[in-house]
C-alpha cells in the first residue's frame, strides 16, 4: 500500500457479539486512499459500508486488523484519543443533518470548534466565512427548523469544514433531498474535491459514483470491486 495514503486499512475485520450469535460485518478488508481522492463506497443494505465508514471516522473500532489515518495508527487508540482524532482530523456529513435545533446556523457550524481553544472573534469569523462558502450568508441567525432540507445539509457541510479536516466522511448526504437539491449538494462536494479535500462518501446513487474519482463496491462485508474513474471511462468506451 502507498506510504503517502491518507487512509490505509489492512485485513480489517469487525464482528459484533450478539450473545449466542456473532455477526461478522467486515471481513479482512484492505484499502488505501490517497490524499485528494473522492471515493464513493457503494453496496446493498447490510453490505458493511456504513460500518466501514464508522471505523474510518473513529466512531467504532475494528475487531482485528490495522487502520492508519494520516500516518497515525488508530486501531488500538482509547476513547479519548479517538475523540481527539475525530475533532481534529475528520469532518462528518450525515443523511439526517444532525444539527442542534436550539442553535443558529453560525452556532451549529461552531460546534466542532468548541474545544479547539480559538478566540470567540476568530471562531465567529471562520464560521461566517464557511456559511458564505456554502451559500448561507443571509441565514446566519436562522435555526434548523427555519431552513429547508438542502439548507440544513449546507449547514452540516460547513460544520464538517470548521476544523479544517484532513478528510470529509459523508453517509448518504443526499438521501433526504429531492433530486435537484441533491445535485446542488453534490456540486458543493465536487467543488471541495477540486480544492483538494479528500472525500469518502457512502451512497446508493449512481450520480455520486459518476462524480467520484474511485468507486468501491461492497458485498457481504467484502470489497468486490474497486475501480477508478479512468477505468470506468475506458470500460464505457
Amino acid at each position: 500500500m502507498a506510504s503517502g495514503a491518507i487512509i490505509r486499512i489492512e485485513q480489517l475485520t469487525k464482528t459484533y457479539d450478539l450473545g449466542e450469535v456473532q455477526l461478522t460485518v467486515l471481513r479482512s478488508l484492505s484499502l488505501s486512499i490517497s490524499p485528494g481522492s473522492f471515493v464513493a463506497i457503494m453496496g446493498a443494505s447490510g453490505s458493511g459500508k456504513s460500518t466501514l465508514l464508522n471505523i474510518l471516522g473513529c466512531l467504532d473500532r475494528p475487531t482485528s486488523g490495522r487502520y492508519v489515518l494520516a500516518g497515525m495508527d488508530v486501531s488500538d487508540m482509547g476513547d479519548d484519543e479517538l475523540s481527539d482524532m475525530r475533532g481534529q482530523r475528520i469532518g462528518f456529513v450525515f443523511q439526517q443533518y444532525n444539527l442542534i435545533d436550539q442553535l443558529s446556523v453560525v452556532e451549529n457550524i461552531h460546534v466542532p470548534l468548541a474545544y479547539q481553544g480559538l478566540g470567540l472573534s476568530e471562531c465567529r469569523d471562520r464560521c461566517e466565512a464557511l456559511a458564505h462558502r456554502v451559500g448561507l450568508s443571509d441565514r446566519l441567525g436562522h435555526r434548523p427548523k427555519q431552513l429547508s432540507g438542502g439548507q440544513q445539509q449546507r449547514v452540516a457541510l460547513a460544520r464538517s469544514l470548521a476544523n479544517d479536516p484532513v478528510m470529509i466522511l459523508a453517509d448518504e448526504p443526499t438521501g433526504n433531498l429531492d433530486s435537484s437539491t441533491g445535485r446542488e449538494i453534490l456540486d458543493l462536494f465536487s467543488e471541495l474535491h477540486a480544492q483538494g479535500k479528500t472525500i469518502v462518501m457512502v451512497t446508493h446513487g449512481d450520480e455520486v459514483a459518476a462524480r467520484a474519482t474511485r468507486v468501491v463496491q461492497m458485498s457481504d462485508g467484502r470489497i468486490v470491486r474497486d475501480v477508478s474513474r479512468a477505468q470506468r471511462e475506458m470500460a464505457g468506451a
